[in-house]
């Protein structure tokens, strides 16, 4: 049985099987990647996506125990990256087989993982959930790394159990309990908060200017800018905004994380 040059049963280590077992392994992995249109083509006559895709296909083959993948979509266009992430992860269902996979695509790692970890030069910094990783970074580097756009990171004191902002001296409520505000208070601190807990709202206690605007489709990534900080807002597509329009905005104080300013560590992690 000839078929394409790398998905061949020999280089696939398929060999002494029922033909029509090989057959059958062969096609299901050409189906699910979308490459029988190139069974028949030699490798010379591949483009460098397609023997990403072709590569994968020998590893799906073989029914291996543990796939080893080093950034295996990077070469391909974001449709069929999107629809490969499905694939693969309903694959891994399917086969029960572990997948250990590298990628500097965080939205790879979040929607496929079932356990992250993330890396900073070369050292596991924090492992967990995609919940786990995304609501409690450890520290300032993974809080800026998981999320799109990552969380926003200010530079304060907690005095009296309010968020202070320095050198901007806007101040915003924070809920994290007596303990934590006693235990805090004046101390070098920098605050942690997703762009989706930050709300423009009439009244709000902070004013900012509207500095950039992406419409996303279902909803807009605001830039705002208070004096020379700016952080992020994610509202919904509805919301009516220009750039440099004058808002007040908030955020839900129940979602706010403390990192210590000097190590950056986050203080539920510390100690």
């Amino acid at each position: 049985m000839r078929r394409l040059s790398t998905l061949t049963p020999s280089s696939s280590g398929l060999t002494g099987g029922p033909d029509a077992e090989i057959k059958d392994r062969v096609d299901r992995a050409a189906r699910t990647l979308r490459i029988e249109h190139l069974l028949d083509r030699k490798t010379d006559r591949l483009s460098g996506g397609e023997m990403q895709r072709v590569s994968i296909g020998r590893a799906i083959v073989r029914k291996p125990r543990v796939f080893l993948m080093d950034e295996p979509l990077s070469a391909l266009d974001a449709k069929l990256r999107e629809a490969l992430r499905t694939e693969l992860k309903n694959l891994q269902i399917q086969l029960g087989a572990t997948f250990l996979f590298v990628t500097h695509d965080q939205m790879e790692a979040m929607s496929m993982g079932d356990k992250v970890g993330v890396l900073n030069h070369g050292r596991i910094v924090q492992t967990g959930t995609p919940h786990e990783i995304y609501n409690n970074p450890r520290d300032t580097y993974v809080a800026s790394f998981v999320g799109s756009p990552p969380m926003n990171l200010i530079d304060g004191r907690l005095v009296n159990g309010r968020a202070v902002m320095a050198p901007l001296n806007f101040e915003l409520p924070f809920s994290g309990g007596a303990k934590a505000s006693s235990a805090t208070d004046g101390r070098p601190l920098v605050f942690g908060i997703r762009p989706e807990d930050v709300y423009l709202e009439s009244g709000a206690p902070v004013e900012a200017r509207v500095h950039d605007v992406e419409n996303h489709g279902v909803e807009k990534i605001l830039t705002l800018r208070v004096g020379d900080t700016t952080l992020r807002a994610t509202v919904p597509a509805r919301t009516d905004v220009a750039i440099e329009q004058p808002v007040r905005f908030a955020w839900n104080p129940d979602k706010v994380v403390l990192f210590d300013k000097g190590s950056g560590v986050s203080l539920r992690h510390a100690g």
